[in-house]
Parts: C-alpha cells; sequence; structure tokens
C-alpha cells in the first residue's frame, strides 16, 4: 500500500471517513484502546511500577493483537500515518498507544482531531494536523494509574468485609479518596500568626519601588 494510513476508533467511523477522504488514503480500526495495564498482573502487583515514578506497564490486549498487527503492518508501507481517534484524552492516549504498540516512525506520524463526522470537518482536520499531546496523555495516564492503585484494590476489600460482588466503582473511589485526604489536611491545619513587612524604597534614578523585608541582619525571617 502506498498513501496515507488513518486510524480511528470505530470500525464504522473508517467506513464513512474512508469514503470521505477518497483515493490515497486507506482507514483502519484500532477498536478503542489497544494496550493496557496487565489484567492479570500477578500477586502483590498492580501493573505500576511504584519504585520509578508511577511508571504503568503496559501490554497489548489479547483481543487487539490483530489489529496492532494489521496496522503495523500497513503502517511499513504508507507514505503517512494519520491518528484519527476521538477528541478526548482517552482519544489522545489511544493513538499514543497505537502508536507505540505499532511501532509507528514518529517522522511521518500525525495527529487529526475533528468533533463531527462530516466532509467538511474531516477534509479541514486533515489540512491542520498536528503531534500527539502528551499533555493530554499523562493526564489519561494519571487517571488510569490511580484507578489501578486505589480502585482496583477496593472492591476485593468490599467482598471480604460487606458482600461478594459488590463493585466500589474504581474512578469514583479515586475521586472520594482525593477529597476526603484534603479534608483532612484542611481539618489538621493548625492557624498561627504571622506578619510581613513591605518597604517603599527609591531607585538612584527617582523610582519607587515595593520590598518585602526577609532578612534583617542576614537571618531569614520566620514569615510561614
Amino acid at each position: 500500500m502506498s498513501g496515507n494510513l488513518v486510524i480511528v476508533e470505530s470500525p464504522a467511523k473508517a467506513k464513512t471517513i474512508e469514503r470521505y477522504l477518497g483515493p490515497g488514503y486507506t482507514v483502519l480500526a484500532s477498536y478503542g484502546h489497544v494496550r493496557d495495564l496487565p489484567e492479570r498482573p500477578g500477586k502483590d502487583q498492580l501493573g505500576v511500577d511504584v519504585e520509578h515514578d508511577f511508571a504503568p506497564i503496559y501490554e497489548i490486549t489479547n483481543d487487539r493483537r490483530k489489529q496492532v498487527n494489521a496496522i503495523q503492518k500497513a503502517a511499513t508501507k504508507a507514505d503517512r500515518v494519520y491518528l484519527a481517534t476521538d477528541l478526548d484524552r482517552e482519544g489522545e492516549a489511544i493513538a499514543w498507544h497505537v502508536a507505540e504498540a505499532a511501532h509507528l516512525p514518529h517522522d511521518k506520524t500525525l495527529r487529526v482531531t475533528f468533533s463531527e463526522i462530516t466532509e467538511p470537518a474531516i477534509r479541514r482536520a486533515f489540512q491542520e494536523p498536528r503531534q500527539i499531546d502528551l499533555r493530554l496523555v499523562d493526564a489519561q495516564q494519571a487517571r488510569r494509574v490511580v484507578d489501578r492503585l486505589v480502585g482496583y484494590t477496593l472492591s476485593p476489600l468490599l467482598w471480604r468485609k460487606v458482600r461478594t460482588g459488590l463493585s466500589a466503582g474504581r474512578v469514583q473511589s479515586v475521586a472520594v479518596r482525593l477529597v476526603v485526604e484534603r479534608e483532612r489536611e484542611i481539618r489538621a491545619f493548625t492557624a498561627r500568626e504571622y506578619w510581613t513587612l513591605e518597604a517603599i524604597l527609591i531607585a538612584p534614578d527617582g523610582t519607587p519601588f515595593g520590598a518585602d523585608v526577609v532578612r534583617i541582619g542576614g537571618e531569614k525571617l520566620d514569615i510561614g
């Protein structure tokens, strides 16, 4: 195959977008996420390296190996690869995971986004490609890691302590924990009085300026 390869999430979208783009474009579907944290990481393992900056350990899911292999094979014959996954942080992360899993060459891989499946929107998006936004990818990874560290372990606790089959809601549990920890910090805060001192000085050219006093006689003031 020569020309351009486009990756979307949904096979239904793939057919429509391929029709809009016309000759020179081949569109394949990733069928959503192609990599994730291990489903069964093993005893006392969570698929997150907590000793090294909480680095996630990803693996290609068994039901997506076929898609990854097809994308990788098609990419080797394409002039350019466009990652057209959904317009949100999950879509950005999926684009990044596809690029990593299929070993897509960085110099010929671009990201395109659109908010509607119409021919004008699709054509406009392909006129303004960009690089993968790693800030959005990091946001999704942070959510996934916290989900695994907190939520993943909470449901089994409910099974042991309350009743088998209960679900704590992984994402909701993480949000509740963050709120609880913040509230505990607020309640544990001890207020104390402190003062700040500001002087109005004049520069050699006569310009006045304000300055905070932070040291007296070389000794730093305790103002916080």
